[in-house]
């Protein structure tokens, strides 16, 4: 897939049928962009600056660029990501992950945060974007996660067993190289041989050991923690953002413990979900997965009553259900955990943006912030499964062009 841009006056107008904001629907509107900014959102008639190019979208809706808070640009999306990784050198690799991550701006997902990779290479994305490739979504990398000896992802790297000591330098060592987050696997996961998910990896005072170092540098800390176990040692460790939170059982799934769960919302830890699928011919969700999924949706939509601060984070890359730009896919698919449509797209855009340090300038269309900008046929408030129907996708500020991903 070939994805350009297509050369423009510094100034543009977006005329539209109505706005998502990242908050709510607007009537009418008017967005200017000025090169790479928002410099302001009108409603109703308005004039049109001198220069500027003006772009009717009639029956369209705009919305902000998509913003998925876990993916991982190192895995190809195949049947066997991690074997194809491992055939790959660094500059194959960084090819691969610069295709991965234009797939998923095409597709609408303007920002990601990648949550694991090979040899620290999505920071080379996120300096690519950074260095003005506008067919490149905005970056945030973890780079390589910290795991236990033989635990889940330790063929991304280096791993840190349980010693604070060790656990500390890992830290120490992620932030001289320039990550933005620290990712931590709290427990087991699916894609590792001999790795349980509901099995915890590390105790309450190593991922503290972590959380406390990682604070002290201004690094925020992700945990990939699937079992009950884990997840209660991560929120006790006081981790920012839990990654997954499925409450797996050896063979089920448990009920989220109410004391937890108050205590989540109390802390405002955030709760990145791994929905969205996409439906490819000859290719399914696992049946680990499968079996379990009328669980996960029973203890996500008990998270939404309770006022959580759930975020969509898709695991992209991971299997052929999950292409990079499968965000999208994501939002029609939340209406079981009773989310509203607005409440869908706003867990996509602007608090996803606020999830990931971001809030300032991404997943809201107002002034001052980026001209990432998606515009759709119809309304995905009321239709959420409009959000499939791309018209355009600018990042910022730039349009894409050679088509959306399906």
């Amino acid at each position: 897939m070939t994805v350009t841009t297509r050369p423009r006056p510094r100034l543009l107008l977006l005329r539209a049928a109505r706005l998502f904001d990242g908050e709510a629907l607007l009537d009418d509107p008017a967005v200017l962009v000025d090169g790479a900014r928002i410099a302001s959102l009108t409603q109703g008639a308005t004039g049109v600056p001198d220069g500027a190019e003006v772009v009717d979208l009639p029956g369209a809706t705009l919305l902000p660029g998509l913003v998925d808070t876990h993916v991982h640009l190192a895995f190809d999306a195949s049947t066997t990501p991690v074997t194809r990784l491992a055939e790959r050198d660094d500059a194959a690799a960084y090819e691969a992950m610069c295709r991965a991550a234009r797939s998923a701006a095409a597709g609408g997902v303007t920002t990601v945060r990648d949550l694991g990779d090979r040899g620290y290479l999505a920071l080379r994305v996120r300096a690519a974007a950074r260095a003005g490739d506008h067919t490149l979504p905005e970056v945030l990398a973890a780079g390589v996660p910290i795991t236990t000896p033989g635990g889940h992802c330790h063929f991304l790297g280096d791993d840190a067993a349980g010693d604070v000591a060790q656990l500390r330098e890992a830290v120490r060592a992620r932030a001289a190289r320039g990550v933005d987050v620290i990712k931590v696997m709290a427990s087991g996961g699916h894609m590792t041989a001999g790795s349980r998910p509901e099995v915890s990896q590390y105790t309450v005072a190593e991922l503290r050991a972590v959380v406390e170092q990682a604070h002290a540098l201004g690094l925020p800390v992700a945990a990939h923690a699937h079992g009950t176990a884990a997840i209660v040692a991560a929120v006790e460790a006081g981790v920012d953002c839990l990654e997954h939170a499925t409450f797996m059982t050896p063979d089920a799934v448990d009920d989220v413990p109410a004391e937890l769960l108050d205590t989540i919302v109390a802390r405002g830890v955030a709760l990145s979900l791994t929905f969205g699928t996409r439906q490819v011919e000859g290719h399914a969700v696992p049946p680990s997965i499968a079996t379990r999924m009328a669980g996960f949706i029973r203890n996500a939509g008990r998270m939404h009553r309770a006022g959580a601060r759930i975020v969509i984070g898709t695991d992209a890359g991971i299997a052929p259900v999950k292409p990079h730009f499968v965000l999208r896919h994501a939002v029609p698919q939340l209406a079981p955990l009773g989310m509203s449509g607005a409440e869908a797209l706003h867990a996509v855009t602007a608090r996803a943006a606020d999830v990931i340090g971001l809030g300032h300038r991404k997943g809201r269309i107002a002034a001052g912030y980026d001209a990432d900008i998606l515009a759709v046929s119809g309304d995905p408030v009321a239709e959420p499964a409009a959000i499939h129907r791309l018209l355009a996708v600018y990042v910022r500020g730039e349009q894409l062009v050679d088509g959306p991903a399906a």
